[in-house]
């Protein structure tokens, strides 16, 4: 008996939980770093490029274009050129601030995000000429990831690219889920919700695209620019209505959906337009394949681990809630190992105040208010893309010490809360999970230890 005791007492030592659940993160995110995705998914032999089950001769095209946007799609177009190399006629991607490395032929622009910029709108217009361009007996590679709907900052004529900024600003911090804030982008652009494969049309188009959604849904994920759009202009403006953005959007915004539900301006492509004959949807990561890597680390450290769901997408209290009560559950049976559970998915928040912060900060302030008194718990909430809204965290690491610190310093996390400004509470508390720009995004990691 003494021994076992001594034995169980050793393992537990073994257990440093605020240092294993950042290994634990980073081993999830290793697994869908886009170059190791774009190399097991993508390969060329005897002049015959093989994506997953599809085969496309290259001698039978005259051009290969590649395009895209998203935080990730630099590592995606450096794998692609290290493959396909002088094949290449011509390409331009987009990606975030801090998210760029060198490419040989592909042209690269770092833009805006969250929110569009100049940079964006430029970038844009470079994709849709190279799209243009491509006739048919062309190839035109596309590679999508998180983020490609605000970094295509492309909008209508009768839109500025101010309007257009101010209208993304307000989806955001509305509280919308991304399903319908990309309802909304799609019928203002002139490449989202389909519209970029009408534009390569004919040319046969590939599109490779790093999940960053709910679902692994086509039409959602980078605003589905070569996936058909079930969505509509009414819907579109119903979002608006529903978040009561109809008098704060611009004006221009409203008068173009408005057009678009008389019929005066063209509906984004459906399922049934022949443009979609020639074009190829690939899924190559997404969330369950981090979490399911970060459940095999957390095994050889020795944890117990459990991936419970990668579909996390309620609000922050409801999302919390869920963690808690799964903790709870496993907390009354006896255990003599510690356990490890993976939650992933994309939470909703609403903005309700003019701090700094982003979903992951805010649900880990909300958290470690719940913690206070529960020690032996450990809470990871992390960003995949390594920035966790407009800051330099990933996200935030916090247990039952966390509001204790809080307390020693006269820090009141609600108020913190209240101003959606978690960033600054973590800044003087201490917790933030800081691992800089990852180049991937497959939404958001949570992990709970349990000693």
């Amino acid at each position: 008996m003494f021994l076992l005791l001594l034995y169980l007492l050793v393992d537990k030592m073994k257990i440093n939980p605020k240092t294993d659940i950042k290994q634990i993160f980073l081993s999830g995110i290793e697994s869908v770093l886009p170059d190791k995705l774009i190399k097991s998914e993508v390969r060329w032999s005897n002049n015959v490029l093989s994506i997953q089950n599809h085969s496309f001769y290259l001698p039978d095209f005259e051009n290969i274009f590649v395009i895209g946007a998203g935080k990730a799609t630099a590592l995606m177009a450096k794998e692609i050129e290290s493959i396909l190399g002088n094949y290449i006629s011509a390409g331009h991607i987009v990606v975030k601030y801090q998210h760029k490395c060198a490419l040989n032929i592909i042209e690269i622009t770092e833009a805006g995000h969250p929110l569009p910029d100049e940079n964006g709108r430029k970038a844009a217009q470079r994709i849709l000429t190279i799209a243009k361009q491509a006739g048919s007996h062309d190839l035109v590679i596309c590679l999508f990831s998180g983020g490609a709907s605000a970094l295509l900052a492309d909008c209508p004529d009768e839109i500025s690219l101010s309007d257009l900024i101010t209208t993304n600003d307000l989806l955001i911090k509305s509280g919308a889920s991304i399903q319908e804030i990309n309802t909304v982008r799609k019928h203002i652009s002139k490449l989202k919700g389909g519209q970029l494969a009408k534009e390569i049309y004919p040319a046969q188009t590939v599109s490779l695209i790093l999940s960053d959604v709910i679902g692994d849904r086509l039409d959602v994920i980078a605003s589905g620019p070569t996936y058909p759009d079930p969505t509509t202009f009414s819907e579109a403006y119903e979002v608006l209505k529903k978040y009561e953005l109809i008098n704060k959007v611009p004006l221009s915004v409203v008068q173009y959906l408005k057009r678009g539900i008389a019929g005066e301006i063209s509906e984004t492509p459906k399922s049934d337009d022949s443009i979609f004959s020639k074009v190829y949807n690939i899924i190559i990561g997404n969330n369950k394949m981090a979490l399911e890597a970060a459940g095999r680390k957390a095994k050889e450290l020795g944890y117990q681990a459990h991936v419970i769901t990668d579909n996390l997408q309620s609000n922050i209290e409801e999302t919390a809630n869920f963690i808690l009560s799964t903790i709870e559950k496993f907390k009354e049976k006896s255990h003599k190992t510690p356990i490890c559970f993976l939650f992933g998915g994309e939470p909703i928040v609403k903005v309700t105040g003019d701090g700094l912060g982003g979903r992951n900060q805010h649900l880990a302030l909300y958290l470690a208010t719940k913690l206070e008194n529960m020690p032996g718990i450990t809470i990871l909430c992390g960003g995949t893309d390594g920035t966790d809204g407009p800051t330099d965290a990933a996200g935030a690491i916090v247990d039952a010490s966390t509001i204790q610190t809080a307390k020693e310093k006269h820090i009141l996390p609600m108020d913190y809360l209240k101003k959606s400004d978690a960033y600054h509470f973590f800044k003087q508390v201490g917790g933030h999970l800081i691992t800089g720009s990852t180049k991937t995004n497959v939404m958001d990691m949570i992990i709970a230890i349990i000693e």
